[in-house]
């Protein structure tokens, strides 16, 4: 019998303060209008006083958990993919650790920026395919807010902050259920396109260039997609949802354009998360799995691109 890994719990955090487009227009030189136009944002999440990649992550963990009826103590792997850590080390996923009470398995964070969670998701399941676990909390934390220069309206205007997560467990009894393949790509020669860093040592910042990697999204993306479904024989019409990661609504139109699908099908939480890294897709998902619009049995298909660069894709039946 097949041994896959199921998504069984989900849960998201986002903070308190909301910023919205016209309130970022009081103190830099953009509009609503020009935000939108560009990307379909309106507002974003920021981190308030207390709330950290540390503590957002457990806050979304406690949620998959109780969707799941897991216990902490049931869990053998914490993985928190994320670009934003607290600190250097302990990792932010053995602070998730400590808070959830889990004194067994292991926990160690992931950086592949945007792609974070699609990576930490194929790297879970390899671990409960070998059997070194068998329920993984797979978590995408960001506090973006720390690493904008909040001058430069062309980066500060898209990204907010946020924590998404989900709980992996073995499933051997349901071979339908659960992830199909994941599919992961990177290429360090494109790494000046979107880094942090600058003179600053003290404040390092994002930097971006911003139509390069447009380009290069549309690409990527597409390629890795078409990866996914010809490794199983199907077509854009077989899949029930796509949840991309939220960078820009017009990256997301087109991969919708691609598959054939309508907008209807496609999860969108851009216009109101901004672009949270590798906490977008798991958000995403928490919320369309809540508000009844996937469901059990449907085949659903994860995609995303972020600095490095690094881009993936993720097949499963829910």
């Amino acid at each position: 019998m097949s041994v896959r890994a199921r998504l069984s719990g989900f849960g998201g955090y986002l903070p308190k303060n909301v910023v919205t487009n016209a309130e970022l227009a009081e103190r830099i030189d953009t509009s609503d209008e020009w935000i939108r136009t560009r990307t379909g944002i309106a507002q974003r999440h920021i981190a308030g006083e207390g709330e950290t990649a540390v503590s957002m992550a457990s806050a979304a963990a406690r949620q998959a958990l109780d969707y799941a009826g897991v216990p902490a103590t049931g869990i053998d792997a914490v993985i928190v993919a994320t670009a934003t850590p607290d600190q250097s080390f302990p990792a932010v996923a053995a602070r998730v650790q400590a808070e959830l009470g889990i004194t067994g398995g292991f926990a160690f964070d992931l950086s592949a920026a945007c792609s974070g969670f699609v990576y930490a998701l194929s790297t879970a399941e390899a671990f409960i395919r070998s059997g070194q676990a068998r329920k993984a909390l797979v978590i995408g934390s960001e506090v973006y807010s720390r690493i904008l220069d909040w001058e430069d309206r062309a980066t500060c205007v898209l990204f907010g902050d946020g924590a998404g997560a989900v709980v992996l467990e073995r499933c051997e009894d349901e071979a339908e259920a659960g992830i199909l393949s994941t599919h992961l790509h990177s290429d360090g020669r494109h790494g000046d396109l979107l880094f942090v860093g600058g003179e600053d040592a003290t404040r390092p910042v994002l930097h971006m260039q911003g139509r390069e990697v447009f380009r290069h999204a549309v690409a990527k993306l597409s390629s890795v997609v078409d990866e996914a479904l010809e490794r199983h024989g199907l077509s854009g019409q077989d899949i029930a949802w796509l949840v991309p990661h939220q960078a820009n609504l017009r990256i997301i139109e087109g991969m919708a354009r691609k598959l054939a699908l309508p907008l209807e099908r496609v999860v969108v939480t851009v216009d109101r998360h901004a672009n949270t890294s590798a906490a977008s897709i798991p958000l995403a998902l928490n919320e369309a799995v809540r508000d009844g619009r996937i469901k059990r049995g449907e085949l659903v298909l994860l995609e995303a691109l972020g600095g490095g660069l690094t881009w993936g894709s993720a097949l499963f039946r829910m």
